[in-house]
Formats: C-alpha cells, sequence, structure tokens
C-alpha cells in the first residue's frame, strides 16, 4: 500500500512482554507500509495504550510524545531492584509491615506538581551515543542528571499491603519506574513497579483501543479504515481554521495564508489546523512573528 493512501493513527493496546519497536514492525507487516512510528515508548512489562503513526501521520509524532499521559501502576513495598521494576534484579529487601495507607497517601503528595526526576539506568536514553540500559547491562552506572518533569495528579488507587496501586496522570519523559523506587525510598523501605497500564496517552485511551491481532485483521480484509484516526487528532490543542479553495490552494503549495483569511495569533509562533472548506485536513500552519504572517510548516494532502 502506498503512505499517501494508507495515513493516520492507530490505537494500539499493547500487550505484555512486548516492545514499542515490536509493535511497530507488527504494523508494518500488517500494512506493508515503512513509515511507522509510535508516540510514546512504553516498556515491555508495561501494557496499554500506544499510538501508532502510519504514512503522513508520522509528522505529529512529536505532538503525540508531548501530549499527557495517564497510568494505574502496582508499586511493590519492601523489595528494591536493579530495573526499577519487575523484571529485575532483587537489591535489597527490607520490612514494609508497619507501612500504613496514610502514610503512602502524605509520601504521594510529595511527587505532584513540577518535580526533578532522576532518569532509571535501564532507560532508552543515550549517554556518550550508547543507551543507558547497555551499560547497565554491562554492569556499568553513570550519573544522571535530575530532569525537569510534571505530574498532573497522583493517588492511591488501592492499598493491598505490601502493594500500593496508583493512578498518575503526567507529562512527556515522567519515568512511572522510577516513580516505585523513589516512593519506596521515601518511606524508608523500598520498592519497585510490580506492574503498569498506561490508559491514556494525549487523545487516545485504552478504552477504544485495538489489539495487535485485529490491526492485522483489519489490513488483511480492508475493513482497517475504521481503526485508522485521522493525523489531526493529535492536534486538538491547536486552533483550527477552515479555509475556501483560493487559500487552499495557496496552503497546499506551501504558500502564507492572505493576512485576511487567517486570525490574528493568541501569541507569538502559534500553531493552527488548516482544513479546507470540505473539512479535510490541510496542514499545520504557523505564526512568523518577524513576518507577521502565517505559513504551512507541514502539509498532510
Amino acid at each position: 500500500m502506498s503512505d499517501t493512501l494508507v495515513s493516520g493513527i492507530l490505537n494500539i493496546d499493547k500487550p505484555y512482554g512486548v516492545t514499542s519497536m515490536d509493535v511497530i514492525r507488527h504494523v508494518r507487516r500488517a500494512c506493508g507500509i515503512r513509515r511507522v512510528g509510535h508516540g510514546g515508548t512504553l516498556d515491555p512489562m508495561a501494557t496499554g495504550v500506544v499510538p501508532v503513526c502510519v504514512g503522513r501521520a508520522t509528522r505529529v509524532v512529536e505532538y503525540l510524545m508531548s501530549g499527557s499521559k495517564e497510568y494505574v501502576g502496582e508499586v511493590r513495598l519492601g523489595v528494591s531492584t536493579d530495573t526499577y521494576d519487575a523484571t529485575g534484579e532483587i537489591t535489597r529487601e527490607r520490612d514494609a509491615s508497619s507501612i500504613g495507607r496514610e502514610r503512602v497517601e502524605i509520601a504521594l503528595t510529595e511527587f505532584e506538581g513540577e518535580t526533578m526526576q532522576v532518569p532509571p539506568m535501564y532507560s532508552a536514553l543515550k549517554r556518550g551515543g550508547r543507551r543507558l540500559y547497555e551499560l547497565a547491562r554491562q554492569g556499568v552506572e553513570v550519573e544522571r542528571e535530575a530532569r525537569r518533569v510534571v505530574v498532573h495528579g497522583v493517588r492511591l488507587a488501592g492499598w493491598d499491603p505490601p502493594v500500593a496501586t496508583v493512578e498518575i496522570s503526567c507529562g512527556r519523559g515522567f519515568y512511572v519506574r522510577s516513580l516505585a523506587h523513589d516512593l519506596g525510598e521515601a518511606l524508608g523501605c523500598g520498592g519497585h513497579l510490580k506492574s503498569l497500564t498506561r490508559r491514556k496517552a494525549g487523545p487516545f485511551h485504552l478504552r477504544d483501543s485495538v489489539s495487535l491481532d485485529e490491526v492485522e485483521e483489519r489490513f488483511a480484509d480492508g475493513s482497517w479504515h475504521d481503526i485508522l484516526h485521522g493525523a489531526d487528532v493529535a492536534l486538538g490543542s491547536m486552533r483550527a481554521l477552515v479555509v475556501d479553495e483560493r487559500v487552499e490552494k495557496m496552503v497546499c503549495s506551501g504558500g502564507a495564508i492572505p493576512p485576511a483569511a487567517a486570525p490574528d495569533p493568541d501569541r507569538p509562533d502559534e500553531r493552527i489546523r488548516a482544513y479546507s472548506a470540505d473539512g479535510r485536513f490541510l496542514a499545520i500552519a504557523r505564526f512568523s512573528a518577524s513576518r507577521r504572517q502565517w505559513r504551512p510548516e507541514k502539509v498532510f494532502v
């Protein structure tokens, strides 16, 4: 198939034990298109939403990456591991029997808002051109700089000692594994992430997702249109602009939008979604403060 024919976003429910790149390879085989990318890595031990962009929709991956995420995870207190999750080697065991619900709830409040988080060694971040997890597997640990992350909300959803079920809403770059580890350290007993499910990534919810098997079946029988979302679904935070046929031609050829046909910007470098009069998504247009005009940044037709 051509990536001009198949272009959009799949909301996939990643199963346990599968990497995000495995999901990409599966989709490529199913649709026969090489141009495929995901909107946010999910660890193999985690399940849940992985938005996968196909064809020209890969051009909105960055917006999916920067969108908010929602998770539910089980934190096993009293046992620390080198990976901060259940797949790692146990590094320390401590008594967690004195930890109660109230202490966990109080400790979780310290992770809300804008905070600094040290990424785990077992992560895909690079140092000197090498992935941190590659160094970790060789027994090499390097100092990691704390990064600014945002937690919109975190709460204790369940308590079955020594396991705390935690719900998290967060921004880009947040590691739930690090939260599990840091929570355990804050409580003085250690801890690791026992299980994790991503319930939401940007506009995509787990309740509306499809399995990898269904993706394969849909492309095989030709009914894939029903599960493919438009690229503009990832751009809901942008204002929308509908243009007439004359301006449509200008936009599609990379020309600036005439001032009379465009809105005043809300802020410098604002981006908007441009649509044709019949509702087709045309482009992402960006306001140039220096030129005082809207110009197409990415064209999708």
